[in-house]
């Protein structure tokens, strides 16, 4: 995999005076003693039962080790997370309802446990797809952007590119994710695909030019008392 892009865990405090930095269910707290904790404003709900100290900015690693947490122990090193859980790990998608796993189809397949929290996808996967967040396989800004593309739904894949290519972290303008989709592999739904990531280069192009409109300068005026 590439270098990582985010820090591992130790950029979190592991024990302050106030606590520690995330915090599990059944770990040192039961879900019961959390939710208490969340309505004392101790700490934040992040994901199922993930929760950050009150003061503590969720970023990739806090939501990266959070989705992990929802994993079965053994599948942790075995699926890499992308589509919509990905982006929500970058920060540019709400939570997901259920967890997008990703596998290489060429490795052994995976099965998911009953009443699974998450959806397996075996796709094709490179060398350069993935990253290391945390210790914590996820697709990069770049293949994440690509398979919202292709696997929609349409008005939320477009709010999530414009928010992975507005976000100067990742390094992932919209004219690269075009080009990531457009240089890919021919297979159903490029062509819309290549409509989603166009919808977001033209909503992308109004706000900027929104944006750069000078404010209303006209003034009323005032009536004339005589």
């Amino acid at each position: 995999m590439p270098a990582t892009l985010f820090p591992y865990p130790g950029v979190l405090p592991a024990f302050t005076s106030t606590g520690g930095a995330l915090f599990f269910a059944d770990g040192h707290f039961s879900s019961v003693e959390l939710q208490a904790m969340e309505r004392d404003g101790l700490v934040r709900w992040l994901y199922t039962d993930s929760y950050v100290r009150w003061d503590i900015e969720p970023d990739p690693v806090c939501r990266a080790l959070a989705a992990a947490h929802a994993l079965p122990a053994r599948l942790r090193g075995k699926i890499m997370l992308g589509r919509f859980t990905a982006a929500w790990i970058y920060g540019c998608a709400p939570a997901p309802r259920k967890l997008q796993l990703l596998v290489d189809h060429r490795s052994r397949t995976t099965a998911l446990p009953p009443f699974s929290a998450a959806v397996l996808h075996e796709v094709q996967l490179g060398s350069e797809d993935g990253m290391d967040i945390a210790g914590i396989a996820v697709t990069t800004p770049l293949r994440t952007a690509a398979d919202l593309a292709r696997h929609g739904p349409e008005e939320e894949a477009v709010q999530a590119l414009l928010a992975i290519s507005a976000n100067p972290v990742l390094r992932c303008p919209l004219a690269e994710i075009r080009c990531a989709v457009e240089d890919g592999p021919r297979q159903p739904g490029k062509s819309a695909a290549l409509r989603r990531v166009d919808l977001a280069i033209e909503q992308a192009r109004r706000d900027h030019v929104a944006a750069a409109e000078p404010p209303d300068q006209t003034r009323r005026r005032e009536p004339v008392v005589r």
